[in-house]
């Protein structure tokens, strides 16, 4: 054994105490045992964070088995405390707070896992699985030499901007046959295992234990009923944007089809905000700002966008990054060669006030929003940082994805910009205004159907209605029925095209993020309340109010101690998930789209029923293949020999 693994077994020596009798039911024992917990688990996440750190910033053979050798650590820590805990303490007539502590530590996720073998394989894989999605690229030969493009900034600056069809297809093709098919057995092998792991913990499967996290019975339905009350503009938005690139693209896009996946300036379709020049509303008028090259004009860094986000939170009142983040974080694509999981992300390391954020940043305005977004992580972070480890987490995990981004609708309108220095002017006119919720809209409107399939697709694989020879064609259903979109080329069960997008591999639950989208406004209009912001919701900018500061960090700073309701309560007024504010924010652009659906004729909805419905499949998939084989084969090698 390594020195590692001895450090972890001393810390379950110590909290493996001696069990005499029938478990003990006394709370004050308890609260001590679960004190000494807290002290111990922060050195052990401290050191499974650093290791995970090590390899995500620099993927290599070595750092893979490390980090794996100390998840399996971590998770024999974790098996061992629920059990010690489980056999010394009955906790049943104990308070809500130990209670609530005790049902945490007893919920131990893929550690419950009793065979060993079992548990190393499903750690293996999930590392197989990141390795081979971060280390994917896109090969073609240029004047007679080969060039192999990243997904980070290659690929998404290439889909953002380009504007020629097959181009694109050939980069949305190139993608998926590059990182999908070597990913495809591993996950179906994932599936058996994870579940396992969740039915070990008392769940019927992976995505029960999921769900549990939102601590509602009736949270799949809740979700159906805000998804319903949103349908009908996303499908005046959908249809909108379908007019719109058939006249760029011609009968390529037909008007009572499903539109073609690639041609919305994102890899999944999940964001359309990089096509808003093909759609603006007003093109003579401002409100659809990028200030992409005011930014580059101001010779702005990666450093410089951070800055600029932290200076937001400290104008609320909220607290400044700890010097140990510019230190240790990873804020742009390293330049020494070295593979990178550039996929961003904000790190608690659970002890020390060490937070960091990995994230390969390019000066554009999406990429200071998505830092608002990461940031608004770390502020979590930093609020919570005094509750116990067990609370250190979101009310629920919407909320945690929620928090930055409520930040990013202030940092949108023209008069924050103008603020920062960003925009040099701001038009009040009806016209702008329509710009600027159809660029807000196409970010956060377009989102809502893939925010909500991804698990329903992964739900339905955990529960076994889907099943391992019908991945694919189960996913584009999904993506045809809630976005109306179709594949550019044929599909068929050799791909794995859900293994294309990260949070797959990566193993992360989406449904948090249409949580997010939807509570995000509800949160927004609490504290434009309370900075006293009057007029229209969308032109609410909280900047410098330490009332709505002191409102947020209220919520922030309850972690998870309490269920999601009452967090909800103490920034909202309200215990319950609602589209209202959402809808409210949306309302001039809603009444817009219908009298332009309405000039048009314009038929809401889509024809196809599935992808295969649609007409003139496109086949160039098998020229993308070519080109990215030797890549796919180069990672499948790599997995085949980690795992040997």
């Amino acid at each position: 054994m390594s020195c590692q693994t001895s450090s972890v077994s001393a810390i379950l020596f110590l909290l493996a105490v001696s069990v005499s009798g029938t478990p003990s039911s006394d709370e004050t024992a308890a609260i001590a045992w679960l004190e000494r917990y807290n002290t111990q688990a922060q050195d052990v996440y401290f050191r499974s964070s650093t290791a995970s750190w090590a390899y995500n910033t620099n993927i290599t053979d070595e750092t893979q088995q490390r980090q794996v050798e100390v998840s399996l650590e971590t998770s024999q820590f974790i098996k061992e405390i629920a059990q010690n805990a489980t056999a010394l303490w009955d906790w049943s007539g104990m308070s809500f707070d130990t209670k609530r502590k005790f049902d945490s530590i007893t919920n131990i996720g893929s550690a419950a896992l009793q065979d060993q073998t079992k548990l190393e394989r499903l750690t293996n894989i999930q590392s197989d699985m990141r390795r081979i999605y971060s280390t994917a690229k896109v090969c073609e030969t240029v004047d007679g030499q080969e060039n192999c493009m990243d997904f980070e900034p290659d690929l998404t600056r290439e889909l953002a901007t380009g504007r020629d069809y097959d181009r694109l297809q050939f980069i949305w093709d190139g993608w998926r046959a590059s990182a999908g098919p070597s990913l495809r057995p591993l996950y179906q092998e994932f599936v058996s295992l994870s579940n396992e792991a969740a039915q070990a913990n008392g769940y019927a499967d992976t995505g029960a234990s999921w769900r549990s996290s939102y601590e509602v019975d009736t949270f799949e339905q809740d979700l159906e009923n805000i998804y319903e009350e949103l349908k009908p503009l996303y499908l005046n938005l959908h249809a909108y944007v379908r007019r719109k690139l058939r006249e760029t693209y011609g009968t390529r896009v037909g008007l009572t089809d499903p539109i073609p996946a690639h041609l919305f300036g994102n890899m999944w379709s999940q964001q359309w905000n990089n096509i808003f020049d093909l759609v603006e509303p007003y093109p003579n008028k401002p409100g659809g700002i990028d200030v992409t090259p005011k930014m580059v004009e101001l010779n702005y860094n990666a450093t410089h966008m951070f800055r600029v986000s932290e200076e937001f939170f400290t104008s609320l009142g909220l607290g400044a990054m700890p010097d140990t983040f510019w230190e240790r974080s990873m804020i742009v694509r390293p330049t020494d060669g070295r593979e990178v999981v550039c996929y961003a992300s904000a790190w608690d390391f659970s002890r020390d006030r060490d937070f960091r954020i990995k994230q390969c940043t390019d000066v554009t305005m999406e990429d200071l929003l998505t830092v608002h977004h990461e940031m608004g992580h770390i502020q979590y972070f930093i609020q919570y940082a005094d509750q116990p480890l067990i609370y250190r987490g979101g009310a629920n995990p919407g909320f945690h994805e929620a928090v930055g981004d409520v930040l990013a609708l202030s940092v949108a309108t023209p008069k924050h910009l103008k603020q920062i220095g960003l925009l040099d002017e701001v038009t009040e006119d009806p016209d702008a205004d329509i710009n600027f919720l159809m660029a807000t809209a196409l970010e956060k409107i377009a989102f809502l159907p893939f925010g909500y399939l991804i698990d329903q697709w992964r739900w339905r694989v955990f529960d076994g209605t889907i099943g391992s020879d019908n991945y694919n064609a189960e996913w584009w259903r999904l993506r045809t029925k809630y976005q109306g979109i179709k594949p550019p080329s044929t599909r068929d069960e050799t791909l794995f095209d859900p293994g294309c997008k990260f949070h797959i591999p990566n193993n992360t639950p989406y449904i948090r993020y249409f949580v997010s989208f939807v509570v995000q406004f509800q949160f927004h209009e609490a504290l434009c309340k309370e900075a006293g912001h009057t007029g229209p919701l969308h032109t609410c900018d909280i900047y410098r109010s330490t009332a709505a500061g002191d409102k947020l960090k209220a919520m922030l700073q309850m972690g998870e101690s309490q269920p999601w309701p009452d967090a909800m309560e103490a920034i909202t007024g309200q215990r319950s998930m609602t589209a209202s504010s959402l809808l409210k924010y949306f309302q001039p652009l809603t009444d817009w789209l219908k009298q332009k659906n309405w000039e048009n004729r314009e038929r809401l909805g889509w024809d196809a029923e599935t992808w295969q419905d649609a007409k003139d499949p496109a086949t160039s998939f098998a020229r993308a293949l070519r080109t990215t084989l030797p890549v796919m084969l180069l990672a499948l090698m790599a997995a085949m020999f980690f795992r040997c």
